[in-house]
């Protein structure tokens, strides 16, 4: 074996047959006392045959699993994942003069389990999700910027937030290689300020570019209302649309500023647009019936574990209640849920219920959920985590 071992419990192994990435801590038998919180692992299982390659971690996903062979995770090994997942977005032709903000790597959906890279221009925002991946930085950073083709000349390492806070790494969120060259990225011809600094997750939600794009052909006239607004990204496209108005709300001050200065930067001062920093609940409460017929309804999650979705779920509702009801007839409510606890079936029917309450009709005009540049490990489910509905409200 190439690393200290994890032996797993008798049966337990079937998941890891099956392609799984992940070990819980519920499975485990036995493991080498030298093993700590980082470092890289062999699990075998209960008869010693070997089943693979991973990070260790303390807590419930005990082994973040990379490989289901048994061979050394150095330098190559990391390239060559890499490269494999820049092939992918070279080949969806995410990278071209008119778009230069993708993600580049999608943890277990890239085989890189813990791993987020998102790339806005000439920066990679790189964020850890595990002890392992914490300590792998500085090799991961390196193969970034040799990359061909993606022209990353800067990493910056956002991690204070996403790593186990019992694992005592005091990650820093800093610089690896470079330094600030702009904060302007360019998403299908639209340009964008991303705050990868003190910005959420890594600065810009690029995993709704593609349902963006399709608003964008709703817009046309209509007055629209984007809920949860962070940096604009759906109002910016309504407005090139050709939205007759937009409103952007969200509670955060900073955000609603942001989202100004995107709608600014594309379209400049005198664009159809005002932001609002207000509880999202409430402005729907207060806005009078018909004031819009295009709504995004694009909430945090509301759901960050299991023991949540129930009351997840009756926000869903909730939420997608009180804009149906003051919708006038023919509008068009874009409506979604980025909580991976939350399956689409019970996204779906939390919608269906809001529905049933408000007496609407409603068709569902298209199902919605995360772009290819975010692809889900077949083997891995819980990697879909954004649900969205397009829905014809009556």
């Amino acid at each position: 074996m190439q690393y200290p071992i994890i032996q797993l419990s008798r049966g337990k192994e079937e998941s890891l047959r099956r392609f799984h990435p992940w070990v819980f801590s519920g499975a485990i038998h036995s493991m080498d006392e030298s093993i700590e919180e980082g470092d890289t692992v062999s699990v075998v299982a209960a008869d010693g045959s070997p089943l693979g390659t991973g990070h260790y971690q303390i807590g419930s996903i005990a082994v973040r699993m990379l490989t289901d062979k048994d061979v050394r995770i150095d330098n190559d090994f990391y390239r060559s994942r890499l490269m494999q997942a820049a092939r992918l977005r070279l080949s969806l032709g995410l990278i071209r003069p008119d778009n230069n903000a993708f993600r580049l790597v999608h943890g277990e959906g890239d085989f890189l389990p813990g791993l987020i890279v998102d790339v806005y221009g000439s920066t990679a925002v790189l964020q850890a999700h595990s002890p392992g991946m914490h300590y792998a930085r500085q090799i991961i950073a390196e193969t970034l910027v040799d990359l061909p083709e993606i022209g990353i000349r800067n990493v910056y390492y956002k991690s204070e937030t996403t790593l186990p806070y019992k694992a005592a790494l005091d990650p820093q969120n800093d610089y690896i290689i470079g330094g600030y060259d702009t904060d302007v990225a360019v998403e299908n011809s639209l340009k964008f300020h991303v705050d990868w600094l003190k910005g959420q997750k890594t600065g810009f939600f690029v995993d709704q570019r593609d349902n963006r794009s399709l608003l964008r052909s709703f817009a046309k006239g209509r007055k629209v209302l984007n809920m949860f607004c962070y940096t604009g990204g759906f109002s910016v496209y309504a407005l090139q649309g050709g939205a007759e108005l937009v409103h952007s709300v969200d509670s955060s001050a900073k955000a609603v500023a942001l989202t100004q200065a995107n709608v600014d930067l594309n379209f400049g001062p005198d664009a159809p647009h005002e932001a609002f920093a207000v509880d999202a609940f409430k402005y729907l409460a207060d806005m009078p019936s018909g004031a819009y017929d295009l709504v995004v309804l694009d909430p945090p999650a509301f759901a960050k574990h299991r023991s949540a979705i129930r009351n997840a779920l009756r926000g869903y509702q909730r939420l997608n209640a009180k804009a149906m009801e003051k919708m006038p007839s023919g509008s068009i409510l874009f409506t979604f849920s980025c909580s991976q606890a939350i399956t689409k079936e019970q996204f779906r029917l939390a919608v269906f219920s809001a529905a049933a309450q408000t007496g609407r009709r409603v068709r569902i005009l298209h199902q919605l959920t995360q772009p290819a540049d975010h692809p889900v490990n077949i083997y891995h489910p819980e990697g879909e985590y954004l649900k969205g509905l397009v829905l014809y409200i009556e």
